[in-house]
C-alpha cells in the first residue's frame, strides 16, 4: 500500500478505492459548502501555494466561484430558486481559467503515470467549464466539454471501480442527457453525443453521496435540485436535501431549496423557516447577499400568495 505524503494528501495508508484529501482541503470544501465563498476561496488559494502543481488548490478556488455565480444567477421562478440563464462576462474568463488549469495539471500526471485519482480531477476540470458553458447557453461548448469530463471519468471508473467521486460527475452527465427535450436527442445523435439514463444516473448520484469523498454535499445538492425541477419528486428531493441543511444551516442556497421543496408540499411555516434563516445568513459577498435578499423576499411573497 502506497503512502501519500504532501501537503494535499495524508501521510498514512491511503485506501486505493478513495480519493485522499487532506483535512485541510476538506475544510476547504467545508469552508465553502457553509456558504462562506470569499473565505473558501482564499483557503483555496493558499492551498495553491503549497501545492502548485496539484490540481485540488484550483478545483476548489472555481467552487467557490461557482457557488458565488449560481448565488447571483439565481432567479425565483415557478416556485423554485435556480439559475436558468446568465449572459457572457468577462470575469467568467478567470474560471475558465481554474478549470483549464485542473484538467492540464491532471493531465501532465497522467502522462507520466496513468491513475483514477488523477482521471477524476482531469474530468472534473472538464465538467467545471461545462456547468458554466450551460449556464451561458453554450450548447455546443456544454457538450464538448461534457463529453470530455464523461471519457476521463469512465477512465476513472475503469482503473477502480470504486472511486465513487467519479460517479457524482458521470450521474449529473446521464441524468441531463436522458432530459433533453426531443429536439435536443436530435441534435445529440447527430454531433454523436453518447446517450445516458435518467435511472443510472440517479443511482450514481446517490452512490457518489453514499461513498465519496469530496463530492457527497455537492452530489445531494444537484440530486434533490433535479428530483425537484425535472421530476418533480417533492418528498424524495426534501429527504435528499434535509441532511446538508442540518450539516450546512448557515448556507442560504441550501435552505432556500429547502424552502422552495417545503413550499411546493404545502409546508408553509416550514418553508418560511427557511426562507428567513437564508435572509439572516451571514454573506460576504455583497452582490450575492443583495441578491440573496432578493430572492427571499420573492419567495415569502409566494408563500403568503398561496
Amino acid at each position: 500500500m502506497v503512502l501519500l505524503c504532501s501537503a494535499v494528501f495524508v501521510c498514512a495508508p491511503a485506501r486505493a478505492d478513495k480519493l485522499t484529501p487532506t483535512p485541510e482541503a476538506l475544510a476547504v470544501a467545508d469552508q465553502i459548502y457553509s456558504g462562506d465563498f470569499e473565505g473558501g476561496r482564499a483557503a483555496a488559494l493558499r492551498l495553491q501555494e503549497q501545492q502548485p502543481q496539484h490540481p485540488i488548490g484550483y478545483l476548489l478556488e472555481a467552487e467557490a466561484l461557482w457557488w458565488k455565480l449560481w448565488c447571483t444567477s439565481a432567479e425565483f421562478k415557478y416556485g423554485m430558486t435556480y439559475p436558468r440563464h446568465r449572459a457572457k462576462l468577462a470575469a467568467d474568463r478567470h474560471y475558465f481559467e481554474l478549470a483549464a488549469r485542473v484538467s492540464s495539471l491532471a493531465e501532465e500526471k497522467i502522462a507520466q503515470h496513468d491513475s483514477a485519482e488523477m482521471e477524476f480531477y482531469a474530468g472534473m476540470g472538464n465538467a467545471l467549464a461545462s456547468r458554466l458553458y450551460g449556464l451561458r447557453g453554450e450548447g455546443r461548448n456544454t457538450a464538448r466539454t461534457g463529453v470530455r469530463a464523461r471519457e476521463h471519468l469512465l477512465r476513472a471508473i475503469a482503473i477502480n471501480a470504486e472511486l465513487a467521486d467519479s460517479d457524482f460527475g458521470l450521474g449529473l452527465y446521464n441524468y441531463y442527457i436522458d432530459t433533453l427535450s426531443a429536439a435536443a436527442r436530435v441534435l445529440r445523435f447527430f454531433m454523436g453525443i453518447p446517450g445516458g439514463s435518467k435511472k443510472e444516473g440517479i443511482r450514481q448520484l446517490e452512490h457518489a453521496i453514499e461513498e465519496g469523498v469530496l463530492v457527497p454535499p455537492e452530489a445531494r445538492f444537484y440530486l434533490a435540485i433535479n428530483l425537484h425541477n425535472y421530476d418533480q419528486q417533492y418528498e424524495r428531493a426534501l429527504d435528499v436535501i434535509g441532511p446538508l441543511v442540518e450539516k450546512y444551516p448557515s448556507n442560504a442556497l441550501f435552505q432556500l431549496a429547502r424552502g422552495d421543496l417545503f413550499a411546493k408540499l404545502g409546508r408553509k411555516e416550514q418553508a418560511r423557516e427557511c426562507y428567513r434563516a437564508a435572509g439572516a445568513a451571514a454573506i460576504d459577498d455583497p452582490d450575492c447577499r443583495r441578491h440573496v435578499q432578493e430572492l427571499v423576499r420573492a419567495a415569502l411573497a409566494a408563500v403568503s400568495a398561496d
